[in-house]
């Protein structure tokens, strides 16, 4: 009978949920909504649904173990180990499931190699080095008021400052003001837009920002970050100093941890798709870099490696891991 692990990955837009065979053959897949522990409306909900969904169709008694991978996790552990086993229990499944950080499972979702790096780049921004499929050390990954620096919400509210200094004086023309739709964020940034009337000013962007951060958090400011990205890719010189500024900070960020044998895993959106900041992130780093691909999958191998009846490193072990990711 064909032992099964599961992996879930749980993040803050969206839940998804790996079970793999011990061969590293994926058996089935689920999703659902976010599971942040910290922000998300029904994490318990939405990890519910993406196990039940993976598990559809497979004899539960068979499964020997399971990592969760839950974005909050660091900050309220507690929460996340008692949110984990609820859902497992719920779903019916014998023993209990691990909690592991999720930038392991960025990291192991990239590569089968146990050691490495891994820096991340989406809404916020991390780094982190494992060793032994552990994380070891930290590096940002504070917030967007104390840190994430060269983050999607770094990278809104740096456009938002290059508005700012357009309309006043203080900055230079910007097609993040008067570039094509692609590249502007004007209407964005106009109180009553379409209105007869409406005017941009510092003051109105400004009121503009804050009730939209208040109303949907600091990825608001995130959204802008795209017309960055192409705003750069017309030339438009102020874009292109933040998405240096960005990179310089992000690479500083990875190299703080020192150096660890083993690959550089890139995960995140803004690292993972054909950005400028990617390449000038990668150029920075100096060496090549494995994109992240698939952090359930990744958790899953976790999963293969903590109930692996043989050494965890063991050939098969690691052919099972490198099958599941690919």
């Amino acid at each position: 009978m064909t032992t099964l692990v599961i992996g879930v990955d749980g993040g803050g837009t969206g839940t998804r949920c790996v079970v793999a065979t011990r061969t590293g053959h994926v058996a089935g897949r689920g999703s659902g909504a976010g599971a942040n522990v910290l922000s998300a409306a029904d994490p318990a909900g939405s990890l519910h649904s993406a196990l039940e969904g993976a598990l559809s169709g497979q004899d539960r008694d068979r499964v020997a173990g399971g990592v969760f991978a839950l974005a909050g996790a660091g900050s309220a552990p507690e929460r996340a180990e008692a949110l984990a086993a609820e859902v497992w229990r719920a779903c019916g499944l014998p023993g209990r499931p691990v909690v592991a950080p999720d930038i392991l499972a960025a990291f192991a979702g990239a590569t089968e190699e146990p050691s490495g790096r891994v820096l991340i780049a989406g809404t916020g921004a991390v780094a982190a080095r494992i060793s032994g499929r552990a994380v070891v050390a930290r590096a940002d990954g504070y917030g967007w008021i104390l840190g994430d620096e060269g983050s999607g919400v770094w990278i809104g509210r740096r456009a938002v400052q290059a508005v700012l200094g357009a309309l006043d004086g203080r900055g230079t023309p910007t097609a993040l003001l008067d570039g094509p739709p692609e590249c502007a964020i004007r209407d964005a940034l106009v109180e009553a837009p379409g209105e007869p009337g409406a005017r941009m000013t510092p003051e109105a962007v400004v009121r503009v920002v804050q009730a939209g951060v208040a109303e949907g958090g600091p990825a608001w400011l995130g959204r802008f970050a795209p017309a960055v990205e192409a705003a750069a890719r017309l030339g438009d010189e102020p874009s292109l100093a933040i998405l240096r500024e960005a990179a310089r900070r992000l690479v500083a960020t990875a190299r703080s941890l020192g150096e660890e044998a083993g690959p550089t895993v890139l995960a995140g959106s803004l690292l993972t798709e054909p950005t400028l900041l990617a390449d000038l992130v990668r150029f920075g780093l100096g060496g090549p870099a494995v994109p992240a691909r698939d952090g359930a999958a990744g958790a899953a191998a976790l999963a293969l490696h903590r109930t692996a009846p043989e050494a965890s490193e063991a050939p098969d072990v690691l052919a099972a891991h490198r099958r599941l990711i690919a």
